[in-house]
């Protein structure tokens, strides 16, 4: 998960504040303490933890006792922390015919990114093409032409020629044939006058309309000198942050870009092609905080669709069909989505419970016990799993290497999600941020403690 010991932190405090019987000076002590040793131990500058405190303190001692005090600490903390990741979304937009060109040292996964977001506009209807500029690395452009011949996006690399420039000037026309084309360029252990000079060169050359700088969390406050540093010599657009879910420092890159006004615009959260997410501080921070992020659950959801799927559900939901093959490719979303420890953070309310590692593992592990079952029906029990009992459901079990309780359970969910389709004329309207509060809660009653996800 993202910052999972300063989101564990902040979620207790939240717990201190929601349990407690009145709000006075000795709970909001011991809530900056966990606050400020949660914030230290995620690499966030010194002095800024402490302004931060201090401010939070002398707000919440400052305002009057009164029933909505506990909501006000809260809302307190909320706004502080969004404040010091940077108070709103970056202003990033894309439009068909720009080029973006990536820069970053050494190990920040400069590359693997680009092919991260050659799938997310991919997903987005573009006609994507990556250029290998990397001429020092060895197997940087070898590492690229793979990750596109996976993805399916175009790559234009020449291994034989050692200048960048001419690399760009060779393939400048077939690049027009493109809506968006990312430029992969070399990187340095260090930002020195040579790379520099090479940025410069490139830039004025190539002309893009957006530079990226790409940074590790794992460098944490270091990373307020390597963005300044980047923004004088290249002027760049704004920051990917990569390796978000494995470090504890991804706190101090974060603070850090904001105070330089170099603004993150993705965050890498794993190594799939579906793990990387828009940034936005205060979503990032109402999952900290534990409560939840629908629009970037929608967005991952969105991500992990195959092209055309979702048309094709609208469709057959609108004949009023609705079969295991259509369960088995809703079944291979979710696992694009990614493992459901992650799912979970961005369910309001999910957020703040420390689901165990087993039950986690235990879901994953049943999903794929229904694509086996699922693999080892005829079509015709496929098309029409009504017909399925007895003998066909210990054949099924037979064939998947599945027991019979497995194979029963699927049955009994493609009945319940049928069900839960039936509820909607389309996909549209099972959207949450669309609903009313009395639709979701009616929903949430009908189908508490029957789904298995």
């Amino acid at each position: 998960m993202v910052l999972e010991k300063l989101g564990t932190a902040f979620k207790n405090a939240i717990s201190k504040i929601a349990s407690a019987v009145f709000v006075d000076k000795k709970l909001i002590d011991g809530i900056i303490k966990d606050i400020q040793r949660a914030l230290l131990e995620a690499d966030v500058n010194v002095e800024l933890v402490f302004q931060l405190s201090e401010k939070i303190r002398s707000s919440a001692i400052s305002e009057k006792s009164t029933l909505e005090k506990k909501e006000q600490l809260i809302k307190l903390i909320n706004d502080e922390l969004t404040e010091v990741l940077g108070s709103k979304k970056a202003d990033f937009e894309i439009k068909k015919g720009e080029k973006i060109m990536f820069l970053g040292l050494y190990g920040s996964g400069k590359t693997t990114t680009i092919s991260k977001i050659a799938n997310y506009y991919m997903k987005r209807g573009m006609k994507v093409c990556a250029l290998g500029l990397d001429v020092y690395r060895p197997a940087a452009q070898e590492q690229l032409e793979q990750l596109g011949k996976s993805l399916k996006f175009s790559v234009f690399v020449n291994e034989k020629e050692k200048n960048p420039l001419k690399i760009w000037k060779s393939f400048e026309e077939q690049l027009k044939k493109y809506d968006l084309i990312l430029i992969d360029t070399a990187g340095r252990d260090a930002l020195d006058k040579e790379l520099i000079k090479e940025i410069s060169e490139l830039k004025k050359e190539i002309k893009p309309e957006h530079t990226i700088l790409v940074m590790p969390a794992d460098i944490g406050q270091a990373a307020k000198f390597q963005a300044q540093e980047f923004q004088k010599s290249a002027n760049i657009s704004g920051v990917i942050i990569t390796r978000m879910d494995g470090t504890a420092k991804g706190g101090g890159v974060l603070v850090a870009c904001n105070e330089t006004k170099s603004p993150v615009i993705f965050i890498g959260t794993g190594e799939k092609p579906n793990d990387i997410e828009v940034f936005n501080p205060a979503s990032f921070v109402s999952r900290i905080l534990g409560m939840g992020d629908i629009e970037s659950l929608l967005e991952k959801a969105n991500l992990a669709a195959e092209e055309g799927s979702k048309e094709k559900l609208e469709k057959r939901l609108e004949e009023g069909k609705f079969t295991l093959i259509d369960l088995y490719e809703q079944l291979k979303t979710m696992q694009n989505m990614g493992p459901m420890g992650k799912i979970a953070e961005l369910i309001p309310g999910f957020g703040k419970m420390k689901i165990p590692e087993n039950l986690m593992n235990s879901q994953e592990s049943k999903l794929k016990k229904w694509k086996y079952a699922i693999n080892s029906m005829t079509k015709k029990e496929i098309e029409d799993p009504e017909i399925i009992s007895g003998t066909r459901i210990s054949r099924i079990a037979k064939g998947a290497n599945v027991s019979s309780a497995d194979v029963r359970e699927l049955l009994s969910q493609y009945k319940l999600i049928k069900s839960f389709f039936g509820q909607a004329k389309s996909i549209h309207s099972l959207d949450p941020t669309k609903m009313s509060q009395k639709q979701l809660r009616e929903l949430a009653k009908k189908f508490k403690g029957k789904l298995k996800f």
